[in-house]
């Protein structure tokens, strides 16, 4: 009941549509999650807005007017704005933390995962299984908004979520911390079930489509897959995400 009443609350407040209101939003540091821009669309004040978003290095995306009069019916003036619903992590404050709080640390990196549906899911499932921290790129991938609270079940309130310009800067910095980094991935012969995951971990998930980049692969300490018995050769991201999490789990138990 209390995760209805939060949810309710929240999806009411959730958009910001206007030029003006967008700056001003950004001024006074609200979170947002992604700026919806017209294509085509000129103006001094369009202009400092897109100068804003630029400085601020907020997730942007040029649309057609059709499709920002689908966000809202308002007057949007060619711009409309997703808060986002949490406040994100700093990645090195957040590791460190955990490093101190002598658990041992458990992250996922999300390499670009662009369904909103797979991504509450992911979250869901992180939750369920002790993740410390998830880390995505701040752009690219899902919007955090009011449809991943719902299918997150409201789990994205309990789980720390970063944002990095790109997942190898949050492989990097794992790796620095002595935390092992884990792709998932169908480019190699090692199962899940043979890979030592007791120790510190990050695993990183990729995108429906094109999986973990390819320069993320060849950044990461090992890779592991998980055995394909039938004709289809891949797992939906959210149901891939859950066995490798309860791999960890298993054990680590």
């Amino acid at each position: 009941m209390a995760f209805l009443v939060i949810f309710a609350a929240m999806t009411k407040d959730t958009q910001i549509f206007g030029i003006r209101a967008i700056i001003e939003a950004i001024e006074a540091g609200k979170t947002l999650d992604k700026v919806f821009l017209q294509k085509g669309l000129r103006g001094d004040l369009f202009n400092q807005l897109e100068q804003l978003v630029r400085k601020e290095g907020i997730n942007a995306s040029y649309v057609p007017v059709e499709k920002l009069n689908r966000l809202t019916r308002k007057n949007h003036q060619g711009a409309v704005a997703q808060i986002a619903p949490i406040d994100f992590y700093d990645l090195e404050n957040l590791v460190m933390k955990v490093m101190e709080s002598g658990e041992t640390p458990l992250f996922l990196l999300l390499d670009q995962i662009s369904d909103v549906r797979n991504f509450g899911a992911v979250i869901r499932t992180a939750e369920c299984t002790g993740v410390h921290g998830i880390i995505i790129q701040k752009k690219g991938g899902a919007p955090v908004g009011g449809d991943t609270v719902k299918t997150s079940a409201g789990a994205i309130f309990n789980v720390p979520i970063c944002k990095v310009d790109h997942i190898k800067d949050a492989v990097f910095y794992m790796q620095a911390s002595g935390i092992k980094v884990v792709a998932a991935t169908e480019k190699t012969d090692a199962l899940i079930y043979d890979v030592s995951l007791k120790d510190p971990l990050a695993i990183v998930m990729g995108s429906e489509g094109k999986g973990v980049n390819p320069s993320v692969l060849k950044a990461v300490d090992e890779k592991a897959k998980l055995p394909m018995l039938g004709e289809i050769a891949s797992l939906n991201v959210s149901v891939a995400c859950g066995a490798f999490l309860y791999e960890v789990t298993r054990q680590r138990l």
